[in-house]
């Protein structure tokens, strides 16, 4: 789905972020969890992160559920750490849009689906692919001590749980780390071109 412009929001640069974390530790949550269905009639970003999670998040009479992880005074950040094969399911952008919109800037997992992964990218939200090991070190730390923090900086391409002290590095493809960067989406990236468009244009 292309990712659309039309509320005008400019990404944020991105380069080093140190934040408490919101553990979810599910596996295999597919994107009609992360914004079910129904609310996907909207054609632009605005109010999606109300809904995120929503049928975990809400009771049928819009009052909020207590034990999930959202509604826990305890928690919160804008790093969400959550299970193995998060994002899985349709390729609907609007999981992006809901994860963005409730203030995440970085997704932590072992795994991520493909679409999923780069609809986040295409939408400012970075997702951090870290070791089985190393998530679980994450979740048991924030178990510990719920004010516990990572730190990712994006330059060097490493995270870090500060609980520890421990460090892994993580892959992110070279055009989308440059966007995130400089916080420019797939446009302004060819925006920040013309120039050399041009230029090159005049040369032939």
């Amino acid at each position: 789905m292309r990712n659309l412009r039309s509320t005008n929001i400019k990404m944020e640069k991105f380069l080093t972020l140190t934040s408490t974390v919101v553990p979810l530790p599910i596996e295999n949550v597919d994107t009609d969890q992360i914004i079910p269905a129904r609310f996907l009639k909207a054609t632009d970003k605005n109010g999606f992160g109300d809904n995120l999670f929503a049928d975990w998040r809400y009771n049928k009479d819009g009052s909020p559920k207590a034990d999930f992880v959202l509604n826990n005074a305890l928690y919160g950040g804008s790093i969400l750490v959550a299970g193995k094969n998060f994002g899985s399911g349709s390729s609907r952008e609007h999981a992006a849009w809901a994860i963005d919109g409730y203030g995440f800037k970085v997704v932590v997992s072992s795994f991520f689906a493909d679409i999923f992964q780069n609809n986040a990218l295409n939408n400012g939200v970075l997702p951090v692919v870290v070791s089985v090991e190393f998530l679980a070190e994450i979740f048991a730390s924030v178990n510990a001590d719920a004010k516990s923090t990572l730190t990712i900086n994006l330059e060097s391409q490493t995270i870090t749980n500060n609980a520890t002290g421990k460090l892994e590095s993580f892959a992110i493809n070279a055009y989308k780390k440059e966007c995130l960067m400089n916080g420019l989406d797939d446009i302004d990236y060819l925006i920040s071109k013309k120039p050399l468009i041009e230029a090159y244009e005049l040369a032939r």
